[in-house]
C-alpha cells in the first residue's frame, strides 16, 4: 500500500482551488465562474470527490453561475476529523460552506450521499438553500420505505451491511491500490463507466490517508443511529419535508439505488417537484451523460 497525499485531487483545469473554513472544519473547493454570480452548491458523493462535478463546474461557471464543488468532511483534500459524519454535523458544514462563500443561500445539488445532504440541508437549513436538485438518490424516508418493502433495493443496498464491520471495509477500499472502489463504479454505473481516468482518480482519491475511513463513518452513522434517540429525531425532522423547487434525476439502468425507488419522493415536496428518469444511464448521471444532467440542471436553475 502506497502513500497518497491529499494534493493528489488538486486536479488542474479551468477551475480555482481553494479552501473555505465552515462549520469548524476546513474545507477545499473548486470553484468555476463570476465571483458575484448566483451560487450554485454541488455535493459529491460515495466513491467519489469534487472532481466528479468537472463537466458541470465549467458548463455552469460559463452559463454566469458561481459553481462550488466541496469535497466533503472526510474526503479528499478537506479535513478529517474523528468525528462529525452524523447528518447533523454534515448538513452544518454545508449551511455553514454557503455562508463562507459570501452567499446568502444557493442552488444545492447533491449526488449519493451528497444528496443525502441535500436533502437533510434543505430540511434542516431551509434559508440557505434557494433551490434543489438530486441526482441518484431518493428522499431519505423514500429510500428507507424502499430497503424494508422491497427486497430486490434490499439485496442492492447489501454492501453497507459490510460497511459495518470494523476494519476490514477499510482495508478492502485501500487493497491493490482501491481495486474495490473501480468495481463499485462499475457495478453501479451504466455501460462503459467508468472510463480510465475517471476509474484512476476515484481509486486514487480513497488513498489519501484517513478517507476510506472518514467515507465509511457516513454510512455507520446511519444505521448504528436508526435506534438512538438522535436518529429517531433526525427521522422525524425529515418528515418536514422540503419547500423549495426540487428536481430529482435518475439512472433507468441505476443497480444502487433502483429505479423503482426513485418513485415517491415527491411527497415530501410542498413546492414544485420534478423527476426525470434518464435512459441508458447508471448511478452517476453526471458523469455518464454530462450534458444531459447539465441541461437540466440550467434550466432547473433559470426556471
Amino acid at each position: 500500500m502506497r502513500l497518497v497525499e491529499d494534493s493528489v485531487v488538486l486536479v488542474d483545469g479551468p477551475w480555482t482551488h481553494r479552501e473555505v473554513t465552515a462549520n469548524g472544519a476546513r474545507f477545499h473547493v473548486a470553484e468555476c465562474g463570476p465571483a458575484d454570480g448566483p451560487l450554485v452548491l454541488l455535493l459529491h458523493g460515495f466513491p467519489e470527490f469534487w472532481w466528479s462535478w468537472r463537466h458541470q463546474l465549467v458548463a455552469l461557471g460559463e452559463a454566469g453561475y458561481r459553481a462550488v464543488a466541496p469535497d466533503l468532511r472526510g474526503y479528499g483534500a478537506s479535513d478529517k476529523p474523528p468525528r462529525g459524519y452524523d447528518a447533523y454535523t454534515l448538513s452544518s458544514d454545508v449551511a455553514g460552506m454557503v455562508r463562507a462563500l459570501g452567499a446568502r443561500d444557493a442552488f444545492l445539488v447533491g449526488h449519493d450521499f451528497g444528496g443525502v445532504l441535500a436533502w437533510t440541508v434543505a430540511t434542516l437549513h431551509p434559508r440557505v438553500v434557494r433551490k434543489l436538485a438530486v441526482v441518484s438518490m431518493p428522499h431519505p424516508l423514500r429510500l428507507r420505505q424502499a430497503v424494508v418493502s422491497d427486497r430486490a433495493q434490499l439485496r442492492a443496498s447489501a454492501y453497507i451491511g459490510f460497511f459495518q464491520l470494523p476494519k476490514a471495509p477499510e482495508a478492502r477500499l485501500r487493497k491493490d491500490d482501491g481495486a474495490y472502489v473501480g468495481d463499485l463504479l462499475r457495478r453501479w454505473g451504466g455501460p462503459g463507466f467508468p472510463d480510465t481516468e475517471t476509474e484512476a482518480r476515484c481509486r486514487e482519491a480513497m488513498q489519501v490517508p484517513g478517507a476510506a475511513h472518514c467515507a465509511l463513518e457516513w454510512f455507520r452513522w446511519a444505521i448504528r443511529s436508526r435506534t438512538r434517540p438522535s436518529g429517531l429525531r433526525f427521522l422525524a425532522l425529515l418528515e418536514r419535508g422540503v419547500d423549495v423547487p426540487t428536481l430529482q434525476l435518475h439512472g433507468a439502468l441505476d443497480s444502487c439505488l433502483l429505479p423503482e425507488t426513485a418513485h415517491g419522493s415527491g411527497q415530501w415536496v410542498s413546492a414544485a417537484y420534478e423527476l426525470q428518469m434518464l435512459d441508458g444511464v447508471g448511478h452517476f448521471p453526471h458523469q455518464e451523460a454530462p450534458e444531459a444532467v447539465t441541461a437540466a440542471l440550467l434550466e432547473h436553475a433559470r426556471s
